[in-house]
């Protein structure tokens, strides 16, 4: 009776034992976000921008962050999103990388993991948080629509060039349609389309091509992204043209350009607001609520933030929100634009 009380103690103790773990497990996953990042250098934002504010953000929210980035590399993406789901996900926060992000999407929705897409669309995702993308791209439109005006050209004749980022990602695609919206709604036409890129160097060679094509004669050019724009910029300075170019991103080099007027503008997308939109987002799936949107992408509630457009003005304004540095800004000939544009 004494050995067989022992045993049963012993069975009731590693029975309480494993619902104690499962417990834990059970909470664990809960409270657990899984977040998967591209790349380490699309722009120099996701790993010195949105990584420590995401981990910061869930952790203040009450989760534990699982932030991976998969550095270009579709394979390792899988891998990822893979060992992620094994150890168990509350959700899954998926930026997408040239179409990575729909299988994974898929396999966290089959696994009842709900899945929010980051900044680019995912086709099935149960939120799409971004900046309203085809607003970006009505501004870098009427950028060239406004800089044509500034330098007393008739758009309708202007040789322009088109080009626009990567057509893998699904931003792209809002980005050129609602830059294209503008230009066509101003009677522009477009002199040469590039292929898309987000690669800087790519975008160089490619506009090469393109000036090539059109003899030399430039008069404006649609830049998807400053990093694009910066390329471009450095072939137009070497054949002596100034133009207006488009952009987004606000990074440093773009603001560089804003300052000394080689580039028109650049679309500040601040990606602290994304970060606070996510983790709201993520705070109220695992509440059980939904979150309300107004917008809708592709069937997938959007929540669409609203984008600025900085010029030579507003580059100060950036500065005072903490997204640039006005010493990493103002060195050697911008350092005078700084000054007469009020960036300290």
């Amino acid at each position: 009776m004494k050995k067989t009380s022992i045993v049963s103690m012993i069975a009731v103790a590693a029975v309480a034992a494993m619902a104690l773990t499962g417990c834990a497990a059970s909470t664990t996953t809960a409270k657990r976000a899984c977040v998967i990042l591209p790349d380490a250098d699309s722009g120099t934002r996701w790993e010195p921008g949105d990584h420590p504010a995401l981990q910061k953000g869930l952790k203040d929210a009450g989760f534990t962050a699982d932030i991976q980035n998969a550095q270009s590399d579709a394979g390792k993406y899988s891998t990822i999103a893979d060992a992620q789901l094994a150890k168990g996900c509350a959700v899954m926060l998926l930026v997408d990388f040239q179409g990575a992000g729909v299988a994974v999407a898929k396999k966290a929705k089959a696994a009842g993991v709900p899945v929010i897409a980051y900044d680019r669309p995912i086709a099935g995702a149960d939120y799409y948080v971004s900046f309203d993308n085809t607003k970006v791209g009505a501004m870098e439109g009427q950028m060239i629509v406004d800089g044509l005006a500034a330098a007393n050209k008739d758009i309708k004749t202007a040789s322009i060039i088109y080009s626009s980022g990567d057509p893998t990602d699904g931003n792209a695609a809002m980005f050129f349609d609602g830059a294209k919206a503008v230009l066509d709604a101003a009677g522009a036409k477009a002199a040469f389309t590039m292929d898309g890129t987000w690669d800087g160097a790519k975008a160089g060679t490619l506009f090469e091509q393109a000036f090539t094509a059109v003899k030399g004669k430039v008069d404006a050019v649609l830049a998807p992204n400053d990093n694009n724009a910066a390329s471009i910029i450095t072939i137009l300075t070497k054949n002596g043209l100034t133009v207006p170019v488009s952009g987004q991103d606000a990074s440093t080099a773009g603001l560089q350009n804003v300052l000394l007027g080689l580039q028109t503008a650049t679309v500040y997308k601040p990606f602290q607001l994304e970060v606070k939109a996510a983790v709201d987002v993520i705070t109220a799936i695992a509440g059980g609520k939904k979150y309300a949107t107004t917008m809708m992408n592709n069937g997938v509630p959007y929540v669409a933030l609203t984008p600025v457009s900085v010029g030579p003005d507003q580059v100060k304004d950036v500065v005072a929100d903490g997204n640039a540095k006005a010493t990493d800004i103002c060195t050697g000939a911008v350092a005078a634009a700084c000054t007469a544009h009020g960036v300290k």
